[in-house]
């Protein structure tokens, strides 16, 4: 029988074994990052023992005193990023933000517009049947926002048509999501901010995966351009901890933040909201430089890739303007099977479904494509030549159908330069050290 004391250093082994493994791996994960030593020492720290029910300097605790002033900074700070009027750093993760955002602008059975999953749209905002958040919990009914298969983006004339007949069907949209997973190109707001304005709609905008790209001026600015209110996460191209927030005007501060909280969160893990302050002096002092590196890694590794013979989507348009690319794989397999492939030779991605791997017959597990994602490996200080190697070593595992034995000791042999956290103030740490501190 297995002592507690064995399950106890079991643990510890697989963790150590985890850092060691991501030491020597290619991270190319487009919904992952790796945070600085300072933020990981911020997660730390006995801010994750306490409780700040409540907004700063209104709690239902006690204690909060130093919690409060890392909040109000925490506020300060995303506010002069996203030049936000109103900023809410209290929802946990993506997910409870786009909560909070259903929360404060629509009543149960209205109706949202979002992008399908398979056309790049966040479970978050999946239909019912498909127990997608903004289905299943909030009970939306969710209508898809028509996409162009070509120019991987939301069609416009379409749109447009579909506002106009679901508003004369009497069930008018009452919340319109842009953003998504998959998300290479800037949504079109301003295009379309009139159309939903007209029938009454509430503009949001997921801005998960491009947070940081936003913050750093190289994608697009949703609150200039029509978005109401902006959910996101800040682990992605935002280099923080796993935590969430909401963006938005003054004058919805006050239903934000009481779908906040009471609504959604109780505590809301103080330690990794002071991990996201940290992150946002980072992205202040270095995030321009930092996002710029990431469009064009992204750019050079879809032009590599194109060029060893992969399908990479959007090749008209430089294949993606943000940090991520997506390739139809089914020359060479199907997405599940590549992954697993690819994983053996330490490199991370995930597979991905296309636009139109349903109608296909596809399934999410064995869908047509691949999706990659530069912010990880640009913020361990690759730039373009890199990716071209990496490009390479994905060739000789999908293509050339090379032992990945192989493969994997040439990767952890190139990862041996690229060890430390970029675009940081301080990075003594290695970026993947495991820190024992029993």
């Amino acid at each position: 029988m297995t002592s507690n004391r064995e399950y106890y250093e079991k643990t510890f082994d697989l963790l150590r074994t985890h850092h060691k493994w991501f030491q020597e791996s290619i991270p190319l994960i487009a919904s992952e990052n790796v945070p600085s030593p300072a933020v990981r020492e911020a997660l730390t720290t006995d801010f994750g023992n306490r409780y700040a029910e409540g907004w700063p300097g209104e709690r239902v605790y006690a204690g909060c005193v130093y919690i409060d002033q890392v909040e109000f900074i925490c506020i300060e700070l995303m506010k002069k990023l996203f030049k936000a009027e109103f900023v809410d750093v209290r929802p946990i993760s993506g997910v409870v933000s786009n909560l909070v955002v259903y929360t404060a602008f629509t009543n149960t059975g209205d109706t949202m517009m979002a992008l399908s999953i398979p056309c790049g749209g966040h479970i978050t905002m999946g239909k019912k049947e498909l127990g997608g958040t903004a289905g299943a919990v909030h009970g939306l009914v969710v209508e898809y926002l028509p996409l162009d298969y070509e120019e991987l983006n939301i069609d416009i004339d379409k749109t447009k048509e579909r506002v106009e007949k679901l508003a004369k069907a009497g069930t008018p949209p009452k919340l319109v999501m842009f953003g998504g997973s998959v998300f290479p190109f800037p949504h079109p707001i301003k295009e379309l901010t009139d159309t939903f304005h007209e029938v009454g709609a509430t503009i949001g905008y997921d801005a998960a995966h491009v947070a940081g790209l936003i913050a750093g001026g190289v994608f697009q600015d949703p609150l200039r351009e029509g978005a109401d209110v902006v959910s996101l996460s800040t682990h992605k191209t935002f280099f923080g901890p796993q935590h969430g927030s909401v963006l938005s005007w003054e004058r919805y501060a006050e239903q934000i933040k009481r779908a906040t909280f009471p609504g959604m969160v109780s505590n809301h893990h103080l330690h990794a909201l002071a991990g996201v302050a940290i992150a946002c002096t980072e992205m202040l002092e270095f995030g321009k430089e930092y996002t710029r590196q990431i469009v064009k890694n992204s750019k050079a590794l879809g032009c590599a890739l194109h060029e060893c013979g992969f399908k990479v989507l959007a090749e008209h348009k430089g294949f993606t303007e943000s940090h991520v690319i997506l390739i139809d794989i089914t020359e060479h397999g199907d997405g599940g099977t590549i992954e697993e492939e690819l994983e053996k030779g330490n490199i991370i991605i995930n597979r991905n479904l296309l636009p139109w791997d349903i109608k296909a017959g596809r399934h999410f597990m064995h869908p047509g494509g691949i999706r990659l994602g530069t912010s990880e490996v640009t913020r361990l200080g690759m730039k373009e030549s890199e990716m071209t190697e990496i490009a390479d070593f994905i060739k000789r595992v999908v293509i050339d159908k090379e032992n990945v034995e192989r493969v994997k000791k040439d990767v952890a042999e190139f990862r041996k330069d690229y060890q430390k956290v970029h675009y940081c103030f301080e990075n003594a740490t290695d970026a993947y050290k495991y820190t024992k501190i029993r």
